[in-house]
């Protein structure tokens, strides 16, 4: 699984990082990013859960 943050769509409402800090981070302007492109098996279910509660759909799962 690769991930993605569409950067035009988020607002930074920091649900993917509580849905899965091991992925995702904030950046200094308060923006969510990917720490990791590719996310091991673990994650995999955390990242789904992050995609589907991002209210602005910037979270991008291939």
């Amino acid at each position: 699984m690769k991930v993605t943050v569409d950067e035009d769509r988020c607002r930074g409402h920091g649900i993917c990082l509580g849905a899965c800090p091991e992925v995702f981070d904030l950046t200094d302007d308060g923006y969510a990013e990917v720490t990791m492109t590719d996310v091991p098996v673990e994650y995999e279910k955390a990242v789904r859960e992050a995609e589907q509660g991002c209210p602005e759909r910037a979270i991008v799962v291939e």
